[in-house]
């Protein structure tokens, strides 16, 4: 099971580097003004918009604005908190984990019915979106798995059993 677990924690430690990048630079225009974006950020998100045909990013309606904002102002800080949790091993990591997990499963499902339910998703654009629903999952079900106490805690040694002298 440890195994397991370290493998998990693994792809997840890839996926939110990704997340940490992604969000600031291309996730964050559309919320925030352009000119604040070195030129190829802009040229980067103008031919991913262009590649996947992805209407919602040109059109901006606004629940997609408002999980813009979600993921810059609650994902994004919390994919770097957890980060941190894998790196050093913290206990509240399952928490933090669980939390960000739910979150982004929750805002890719209102993405992804509006792809399906509109028939204006090309197939690449669904197909983009496949990991990161995978990812979700795996991040919740990651956050339900609780922190293994037998991991070594640095600065914790057991009692001496020594007896008190009056």
């Amino acid at each position: 099971m440890g195994a397991l677990i370290k493998l998990i924690d693994a792809m997840l430690f890839l996926f939110f580097i990704v997340i940490a990048l992604a969000v600031p630079l291309i996730d964050a225009q559309m919320v925030v003004p352009a000119n604040y974006f070195p030129d190829f950020l802009v040229d980067l998100k103008v031919w991913y918009t262009r590649e996947f045909a992805h209407y919602l990013v040109i059109e901006k309606p606004n629940f997609f604005v408002g999980l813009a904002w979600l993921e810059l102002l609650f994902q994004w800080p919390l994919s770097i908190v957890n980060l941190y949790g894998i790196a050093a091993g913290k206990s509240w990591f399952s928490t933090s984990c669980l939390l960000y997990g739910v979150s982004f499963f929750t805002s890719l499902v209102a993405i992804l019915s509006e792809l399906v339910g509109s028939h204006r998703a090309s197939d690449k654009l669904l197909t983009m979106y496949s990991p990161f629903m995978g990812f979700a999952v795996l991040a919740t079900l990651r956050g339900l798995v609780p922190h293994s106490s037998k991991a070594p805690t640095i600065g914790k040694r057991p009692a001496l059993n020594r007896k008190k002298k009056a």
